[in-house]
């Protein structure tokens, strides 16, 4: 079974066919076929955070394969505690490459086998090589390349090189940089140290989830011309100190009006005015847009703070519950998923599959940078850029290959956070 199904992962009917000439042998006379079939849905418990979790997405995937998506909803860090203290608590887990550094050694994730999964090598080089269009972008913090590959299916360490096994296979990525009010602002923002500009006194907002926040100001330190860091993603304790003082002195001075956590929290601030600058999440500024206020996801001379996330499989999972996530990772490279996820702002991991299942004026607004011919929708039906609009960030190429550092976390993390608890209390 296992090896017949290599070929058609993707294809939900064919499985289902083999299924039933399975279940039905013997039982068809007796006319109990539909509580055995019944008993035998296939139900994938999937931990993430609600962000990565589209009910539309679940819905599609049931409607084309009949396998049923449980979301489970927590934090970042409790997707990770989870995956280290409870691996046969979920089927599925959608998480981010850096926190791979705490998981893979525990040997709870299995390594996925490429063979398995049809558009293995579709998945875009700048997860398997760090290279955009033949260049090679920043790679400073947990860069996907590092962590992407084991050396074998109960590895517990990250392969130097590609390998037939993956830790995660991605499912979405984009990197980031501040939003603004153009509107309220009005002049040019090229620059991570903006943020700290008095100008913008009590009008500035930054975020509050420690291993983000301070790579978004270690980017103003050095756009400042403070410091220049060996690599932001991992500091060393001076480097923390330095950071969270410039922080510190800012905060003293008045400079933010706040410092968010939640979504939600920044789009208001934004849409409302009280704030004119902050770090911001690419949907964010859509969300800002959609109630039809400016707001601008702006590209800046130093570059953007990356970050992506991908599908894991427990090291304990086995038989059809495998099988069944294996379909759904297959399913989820073939391109409904991710042309659903690019009209929302993302990016996916397979470009081609994605593109084939998007109109091609949609394509050259998303990824190609080109004004938008016609208005351009998010999948609910709500315009997010109007005839004539060029999407933040240009083209797929100019923004993901700007990238200057990834989210990562840092070997000296509980001081980082605990200078970071200084920061937030100051």
């Amino acid at each position: 079974m296992a090896d017949d199904l290599k070929d058609t992962l993707s294809t939900a009917a064919p499985v289902q066919r083999r299924s039933l000439l399975k279940g039905t042998a013997g039982i068809l006379a007796a006319g109990i076929f539909p509580a055995v079939h019944a008993q035998e849905k296939i139900v994938l418990r999937y931990l993430g955070t609600a962000v990565n979790q589209d009910k539309a997405i679940a819905e599609k995937f049931e409607k084309d394969t009949g396998i049923k998506i449980q979301y489970v909803a927590v934090t970042t860090d409790d997707v990770t505690k989870r995956a280290v203290t409870a691996p046969n608590s979920f089927d599925l887990i959608d998480t981010e490459y850096f926190s791979l550094k705490n998981i893979v050694p525990t040997g709870n994730l299995k390594g996925i086998d490429t063979k398995r999964i049809k558009n293995a090598d579709k998945i875009t080089t700048l997860f398997t090589t760090g290279m955009v269009a033949g260049k090679a972008v920043g790679d400073q913090g947990t860069a996907p390349k590092k962590t992407i590959f084991l050396e074998g299916e109960k590895s517990k360490v990250f392969a130097k090189s590609p390998t037939q096994y993956m830790s995660l296979i991605p499912t979405v990525y984009n990197a980031d940089t501040l939003g603004i009010r153009p509107d309220l602002i009005k002049r040019p923002i090229s620059s991570w140290a903006e943020l700290l500009n008095p100008e913008f006194k009590g009008k500035a907002a930054i975020l509050n989830i420690p291993s983000i926040g301070i790579m978004d100001a270690a980017m103003v330190v050095e756009a400042m011309g403070i410091y220049k860091y060996p690599d932001k993603g991992n500091m060393t304790k001076k480097e923390i100190d330095l950071t969270i003082k410039t922080l510190i002195e800012a905060k003293k001075q008045g400079q933010f009006r706040s410092l968010w956590k939640d979504f939600n929290e920044s789009v208001n601030l934004m849409a409302s005015g009280e704030v004119v600058i902050q770090s911001m999440w690419s949907p964010a500024v859509t969300a800002v847009r959609t109630k039809g206020i400016a707001c601008t996801f702006q590209p800046l001379k130093e570059g953007y703070r990356a970050w992506a996330s991908g599908f894991g499989i427990p090291a304990t999972l086995s038989g059809k519950k495998l099988d069944g996530a294996y379909e759904f990772i297959n399913w989820f490279l073939d391109g409904w998923a991710g042309a659903y996820l690019n009209r929302q702002g993302y990016y996916s991991a397979v470009l081609d599959t994605a593109k084939a299942k998007m109109e091609a004026y949609e394509w050259a607004y998303w990824m190609e940078g080109k004004p938008a011919t016609q208005d351009i929708k998010s999948p609910n039906g709500d315009v997010l850029a109007k005839k004539g609009e060029v999407r933040d960030g240009g083209s797929y190429e100019a923004r993901m290959g700007g990238i200057a550092c990834w989210n990562a976390v840092m070997d000296e993390n509980a001081y980082m956070v605990q200078k970071w608890n200084e920061f937030v209390a100051a």
